[in-house]
This record gives C-alpha cells, sequence and structure tokens, in this order.
C-alpha cells in the first residue's frame, strides 16, 4: 500500500440513511426527478427528499447493487443512500469503492437484504482527497473505453446471432418445386410422425420430493439449452419411478419443443439410454418416416420465425400464461420439401448455426474478459497499485 493510505471501517467513511416510501399518487412517468429503487430509476416525481449527488445501495430486493443518482432524487425504502465528508472523499471514488466491495454477497434472507452495521464493519484503504480524484479520473478513463469496446463486442454478438436468424427467415419464406404446407396432425395421421406427447400432468406428476440424484432424466424447458439437452445438469427420477408413468418417455433423435411457460425452445435429444422422462412443459416430436421427414429439418424449422410467430400466436390467445396444449399442437403448420432439399438444407443450416454459435462464443469470452478487465482495475485502484 503506498504512503498516505489509511485504513478504516467503512463506518467511519460513509453513512448508509435509510430511504422513504414515495405515495404513488406522487410519481409521474415525466416527473423532473429520479426516484431509486434497489438496482436503480424506478420512477420519476416532482417531488424530491434528497438535493446533492449520492450513491444508492439496494438494501433489500437487489441487495448491495450500487447506483450514481442526479443531484437531487428520492430515494424509496428499499435503499440506503450515501452521506459522507466531501472535504475528505470524492463522491465517484465512493461509488468505484463500494462497486468493488461486491456488497451483494452481504445480502442474506428469503427476501435478500443487506443490513448496514455489516458493511459498516468492512476494513477499506483510502488515500487523501487529491490521490482519489486521480484514481478517479484513470478509472473514468479507462471504464469509457471499456464501456466502448463492451458495446461493439455486444452488438457483434446480436449480428451473429441475426445472421443465422435472417438466413432461417429467407429459406422458410420461399417455396419452390413439391413444397407443401401441412399441419402435424395431418403428419400424425398419415403415420409420419408419431402424436406429440408431453409429460404427466395431475397427481401422477413426480413434485420435488421424488427427485433423486442418479436416475432417469426429468426434462424441463430449462434443460433445453442452445439447440441442446441438458441431461447431465437435469434433474433425475428413479427408474422404477419413471416406468410406473403413462406418458412422456422420449427417446434419441426426438425433437423437443417447448411448450408451456417457456414457450418456443428446441432440442434434438442425443441420448444413450433407453429413454428420458419428460415433464408437462416439453413435448416430443418422433418421425416415422425418414423417408418423408427429417428430424434435423424439423429442428431448424421450429427455430424459423416463421414457425415461432405462429406458436407466440396460439400461445397467447385467451390465455395469461403462455401454453399450447397437444391438441392446439397439431393444427400447428409445417412447410414442408421433398426429403433430399430437406437434408440438404439441414446440413446448410447446420453449418451457418455452427458458425453462428462460434461467432457468438468469441464475442462472449470478449465481455467476459472486459468485465474481467474492470475488476482488475478496480483492484489495483484501491490495493493502491494504479
Amino acid at each position: 500500500m503506498k504512503a498516505g493510505w489509511e485504513t478504516k471501517p467503512l463506518g467511519e467513511i460513509i453513512q448508509l440513511e435509510y430511504g422513504k416510501p414515495l405515495d404513488a399518487s406522487q410519481r409521474k412517468s415525466d416527473g423532473l426527478y429520479p426516484v431509486y429503487g434497489a438496482n436503480g430509476e424506478k420512477d420519476r416525481s416532482d417531488t424530491f427528499f434528497y438535493d446533492k449527488p449520492s450513491i444508492i445501495v439496494g438494501r433489500k430486493g437487489s441487495a448491495g447493487e450500487v447506483n450514481l443518482t442526479e443531484a437531487r432524487f428520492w430515494p424509496l425504502d428499499v435503499t440506503y443512500f450515501v452521506t459522507f465528508d466531501e472535504t475528505r472523499f470524492d463522491l465517484q471514488f465512493l461509488y468505484h469503492l463500494l462497486s468493488h466491495l461486491e456488497l451483494p454477497k452481504l445480502a442474506k434472507g428469503v427476501k435478500p437484504g443487506i443490513n448496514r452495521n455489516e458493511v459498516y464493519a468492512i476494513d477499506v484503504a483510502t488515500p487523501r482527497l487529491p490521490e482519489q480524484q486521480r484514481i478517479v479520473t484513470i478509472l473514468d478513463e479507462a471504464f469509457a473505453g471499456i464501456a466502448m469496446a463492451r458495446a461493439a463486442a455486444e452488438q457483434n454478438r446480436q449480428n451473429a446471432r441475426a445472421f443465422f436468424e435472417s438466413h432461417l427467415q429467407s429459406v422458410f419464406s420461399q417455396r419452390g418445386e413439391g413444397w407443401m404446407e401441412v399441419t402435424v396432425g395431418q403428419l400424425v395421421r398419415d403415420g409420419v410422425i408419431a402424436k406429440p406427447q408431453d409429460g404427466n400432468h395431475g397427481e401422477i406428476h413426480p413434485t420435488k420430493a421424488d427427485y433423486v440424484e442418479v436416475g432417469i432424466p426429468f426434462l424441463m424447458a430449462a434443460d433445453l439449452l442452445g439447440g441442446r439437452v441438458d441431461t447431465k445438469g437435469c434433474r433425475f427420477i428413479s427408474e422404477q419411478q419413471a416406468r410406473s408413468l403413462r406418458i412422456g418417455f422420449s427417446v434419441d433423435q426426438d425433437v423437443l419443443l417447448s411448450h408451456k411457460g417457456t414457450i418456443g425452445r428446441v432440442a434434438i435429444l442425443e441420448t444413450d439410454q433407453e429413454f428420458v422422462m419428460l415433464t408437462p412443459q416439453v413435448t416430443y416430436y418422433r418421425v416415422l418416416k425418414k423417408s418423408e421427414i427429417s428430424n434435423h429439418y424439423l429442428y431448424f424449422y421450429f427455430h424459423s420465425p416463421k414457425f415461432r410467430n405462429q406458436i407466440e400466436h396460439v400461445a397467447g390467445a385467451g390465455s395469461t400464461r403462455a401454453y399450447i396444449g397437444i391438441t392446439k399442437q397439431l393444427d400447428l403448420k409445417i412447410l414442408l420439401p421433398p426429403i433430399a432439399i430437406q437434408q440438404q438444407l439441414a446440413v446448410q443450416l447446420k453449418a451457418l448455426q455452427d458458425e453462428s454459435r462460434h461467432l457468438e462464443s468469441l464475442y462472449m469470452r470478449k465481455l467476459t474478459a472486459l468485465d474481467e478487465l474492470k475488476q482488475s482495475l478496480l483492484h489495483q485502484a484501491f490495493s493502491g497499485n494504479l
């Protein structure tokens, strides 16, 4: 630690003042002053509670989150706001210091909250005011550069995904010779696919109490990730219980579609097990006549904007929670070219999807590296090494 730095409890540097409730009648979206909740600005009001710039620290809910305020603001009762001796400390320095301390780790309880006495007890090292201001200048300049680089990486990540999605839109907007539009129900009646099926509903549905450490994968919508099925990190039920169930047995190469709560996640099941079990959130689509339909084509068609618009419309009709029952799924329309074209498109789309995911992965790693750089700079700053 450099000379001139002093270590003391945070409670000797700042005070965390309680925010106050604000009646709904005093809130207005076009108000003059910001109203802060635990994780940032929540509303506006023509009334303010504190007339200096400060720092909001989430007290309940998004406990420990840190935000800078405008000059006049209203802090809600789920927050603390910071007061301090302005002759000895710089506001921006204290903001960076509190951000560096990772206060959310102090949160406790079912509705996470932080106790200000625990915050006060943290020992921190601070230099004199001129050195604080020098550090702030360096951090602000560096963080501005990081923010620009991060925005560019995020845009590039989105562009990589958008390129693949735009190609899907283009492919499935056309109709060549031999293309036809059929319903899922027609494919079932013609024996091309099995009747789609989800997991057991009602009293027979396995519950949390039935989960075991090792057993048969019990797949929920959340287990369909990036076109793949997570059969390792999912829930499990015993084989004995699984075999006692009536429906929901999914097998290798089934196309899985989430249809309840989280609508439209798609994956192809790859497993060496005899079967896995589905919850009522997931439907399997099983190809019976491979000479007429490719499961990989079906997988990509389910990703297309054309199909997604269809299921979102059906899922949202007359329901407060997104859901498409099996009966409604039978009415969904699928655009089918001849099998040779299906197979060709599946190969082409797989190559594009792999490239898109590779680019997304590269940009995600860059975003992670930029976040790590920011934390490294904060660590250096508050270790006296900047």
